[in-house]
């Protein structure tokens, strides 16, 4: 039966070649969806410096800098140095990125606390459990270590 063995020889060619089209494109939106939104390193670095450049400046609810930040007006701010835009409020900010595992956070990425799933801080992740923040009222921006593990990481777009 010749027929037969050529038939499945094409069929078999058929199936490589629908699995390999298969495999490009989810590669490719693989891709796509990890680093084409994602900062570069160099624009990574280029937040921590910026956000360091406010260390001292206190800290004053509602403000939105340069002489004086609530923890939202600050990351806003410091994005904004790099020409990516956030919106005013953390829990805004927190609906703006794409969220990515701790295990996968990057310097530059917003870290936000919650309570009962409500977003009421933010901070720029510096690396080794730190984060650049303005923290609260009679503070001023600062980098300190975080106090709780009960964050959640956001990549600017």
């Amino acid at each position: 039966m010749p027929g037969t063995a050529t038939t499945s020889s094409v069929l078999r060619r058929l199936l490589v070649h629908a699995v390999v089209v298969l495999a490009v494109v989810a590669s490719t939106a693989l891709v796509g969806s990890t680093g084409a939104d994602a900062l570069t390193r160099h624009q990574r670095h280029r937040v921590l410096h910026v956000a360091a450049s406010k260390q001292g400046t206190p800290y004053r609810y509602g403000a939105t800098g340069p002489k004086a930040f609530d923890c939202s007006g600050y990351t806003r701010w410091v994005f904004a140095r790099i020409g990516k835009r956030l919106p005013r409020t953390s829990r805004d900010q927190s609906r703006a990125v794409r969220h990515v595992r701790a295990r996968h956070r990057r310097l530059g990425d917003l870290v936000f606390f919650s309570s009962h799933h409500r977003v009421y801080h933010v901070g720029i992740y510096a690396g080794h459990g730190r984060i650049w923040n303005a923290p609260h009222t009679g503070a001023r921006v600062r980098r300190e270590r975080l106090w709780t593990h009960a964050v959640s990481y956001g990549r600017v777009r």
